[in-house]
Formats: C-alpha cells, sequence, structure tokens
C-alpha cells in the first residue's frame, strides 16, 4: 500500500490489515450504506500489474479467454488468465492507461500470477511489472453516484466497462445495484477526489465493496480458489468476460469443448444462509444426506449482512441445486436459499 495514502487511511480511523482496509470502525454500518445510500470504498486489497511494450496486445491476447483487442482507452472488460486443463488462475478487469495494458486483481494472487505470465514472454517485446504502490485505488457507489462524479470532474462513465481519462484519474464503470465506480490515480489526485466525495458518502473498506460483488453476481478467484472452476462455472459468458471466437490461449480448447460438445454440470448461484459464521472462498457445500467428502458445490465470496446471516456466490451443481437442501460445511449445516442473479446465464454465439 502506499504509505502516503495508508497514512491518509489510519488519519481518517481505518482499521488495516495485511494491507488493506477492513472498515472505518464498523464494517455492518457501512455494509447498510453500501446497499441503501453512497459509499466511498477504499479498494487496496486489488493491485494492478502493468503491461507494456509494443507486442503488450497480442502476448496478452495470447493468454487470456476474452478478446484483448476489444479494449480501448473508453472500454475495459473483465477477463481470466487459465491453466492449461482450462481451470481459472485469476480473474481482473483490464483496461488501458495511455499505450499500456493494466490488470487490477486481487493482491494476494497478484504475484503468483505476475510471475507465471513472465514465463511466457520469451522473445515478446512485452514488459510485465507490479504496478500496485505507484497509484490508489478507491471505489464509488450510490443512487446519485454518476452525477456526484461528474460535477467533480466535468464526467463520468454512463455505460458498464467504459473508462474516463483524466489527467491523473482513471475512472471506470463497474456493474452493482446502484451506478458503481472504480477510480485508479496518483495519491494526490485520489486523496483530492476522496475529500470532495466524502462529503455525501459512508467511508467504507473491502467489506462492503465485496457485498456488493455479491449482489451483482461478479466473482472473484482468490488464493484458495485459483484453479477451482473453469470460466463457465463462474458465469463469465454471461458478463461478457469469456470469448468463443478469439483464437487460442492455455485451457481454450477445455473451456471450447464445454461449449460445444459438453455439458455444464455446476454454475454460480446466489445464496443466503441464516448463520452468524460467515464461511470463507473455497469452502465445501453439501446437500442433505450427501455422503461425498468433497461437497456439490464450493464458495466463492461471502459476507454478513446488516440484516443478519450470509450472502454468498457459490458454484453448485446444477442437478443437487434445482433439488435444493444445499447446506454450508457440512450435510447437517445451516439451509442455503437461493436467489435471483441480476442477469440470464445464457451462452451466446
Amino acid at each position: 500500500m502506499n504509505d502516503n495514502w495508508k497514512n491518509h487511511l489510519l488519519a481518517m480511523g481505518a482499521t488495516l490489515e495485511q494491507g488493506h482496509c477492513l472498515h472505518f470502525g464498523d464494517a455492518e454500518v457501512e455494509k447498510r450504506a453500501a446497499l441503501r445510500d453512497h459509499v466511498l470504498c477504499d479498494l487496496s486489497h486489488y493491485g494492478l500489474i502493468r503491461a507494456s511494450g509494443e507486442d503488450a496486445e497480442s502476448f496478452l491476447q495470447n493468454q487470456f479467454c476474452n478478446d484483448v483487442r476489444k479494449v480501448s482507452a473508453s472500454h475495459s472488460q473483465l477477463n481470466g488468465y487459465c491453466n492449461p486443463k482450462g481451470r481459472v488462475l485469476a480473474l481482473f478487469r483490464l483496461f488501458l492507461q495511455g499505450d499500456d495494458y493494466l490488470l487490477r486483481l486481487p493482491r494476494e494472487i497478484l504475484e503468483p500470477t505476475l510471475k507465471r505470465l513472465r514465463m511466457f514472454v520469451l522473445m515478446s517485446k512485452v514488459t510485465l511489472e507490479d504496478d500496485s504502490d505507484t497509484r490508489v485505488s478507491i471505489g464509488y457507489s450510490g443512487p446519485d453516484a454518476a452525477r456526484h462524479l461528474a460535477d467533480a470532474l466535468g464526467s463520468a462513465p454512463a455505460v458498464i466497462d467504459d473508462c474516463l481519462h483524466t489527467d491523473a484519474l482513471t475512472v471506470i464503470r463497474v456493474p452493482g445495484p446502484h451506478p458503481r465506480f472504480e477510480i485508479h490515480g496518483s495519491g494526490v489526485a485520489v486523496r483530492g477526489l476522496w475529500d470532495t466525495l466524502s462529503a455525501q458518502a459512508q467511508p467504507a473498506g473491502s467489506a462492503a465493496w465485496t457485498l456488493l460483488d455479491i449482489h451483482t453476481g461478479l466473482p472473484e478467484v482468490l488464493a484458495t480458489t485459483q484453479e477451482a472452476f473453469v470460466p463457465q462455472m463462474l458465469n463469465l459468458q454471461a458478463l461478457d468476460a469469456l470469448s468463443f471466437h478469439k483464437g487460442c490461449y492455455p485451457g481454450q480448447e477445455i473451456v471450447a469443448r464445454m461449449r460445444y460438445l459438453g455439458k455444464l454440470k455446476r454454475r454460480m448461484y446466489r445464496a443466503h444462509a441464516d448463520t452468524d459464521a460467515c464461511p470463507q472462498p473455497g469452502d465445501n457445500l453439501f446437500a442433505e444426506g450427501s455422503e461425498s467428502a468433497q461437497g456439490v458445490g464450493k464458495v466463492v465470496l461471502a459476507q454478513t449482512t446488516p440484516e443478519g446471516g450470509v450472502d454468498l456466490l457459490a458454484v453448485i451443481e446444477i442437478a443437487s441445486a434445482e433439488q435444493r437442501g444445499l447446506r454450508l460445511h457440512d450435510a447437517n449445516g445451516p439451509v442455503l436459499t437461493l436467489l435471483d442473479l441480476p442477469y440470464d446465464i445464457e451462452e451466446e454465439d
């Protein structure tokens, strides 16, 4: 974390742990504000990988599961990085800053992702660097978030995935229950914007932002879930994060075979459980009466909610989900109630 930004957060009462902001005093108050009002979130739990050089686009195109050629100065995308077996190693937002590409992904998987990508540079004219501490990342969400940003910056992206660049900031509109934006830039510029927006928003930590992801049906791949899912299990085809026409990349044959020749047996669902014990990403789910030690699914993301209980995203066997009777932790654990996702699960050509 940028030292100046760290000091700024501490001065505002932030509780920090392992380089990111947990909350500003009361995570449940922040989550309630995130669902109903305006929140200004520190996003230091994310890091940035910078890819630069004349071969950057072609190199990334050959590594990732979405079509990198569709990224432009005004348009970002969700994208994924798979192993040769088609299992997702990283899920990230990809955007341009000048001629360089930036990958925004969880800090906890940044180093292994960067190390693996560097293994395949070979003769390509591309440089890959950890750019996390040279800039600051925050998020802004709420019913009037677009208007507030337009008042502060003169404009705001109107369409999901679109970008706005100023001299020192990049603003990206991302999916959310309300207008929601990621903002990346210099510490001075981000601090100035934070001070402007904080007059009408609740400061919040990573838990509030994650709860918004869950309500939006946006998955995350963390250290405990790397290589656990193929892209379709995470609904990436429904999130415009997976291309079936872009050409080869690691795991492409397996991903394509599942679409054209196979049948998807697991996919991601949104659910609620009446428990105060929040599961962790990678925890197993079970069906009533199940004797399988592997379970019928895995937690992707989970957060306690202000109203009580836990909201979560989980990859679950479709057959088990249709039969209901799903439980956390073991076959006698808290019951899961499935909830609607805010998008349709339909593969598109």
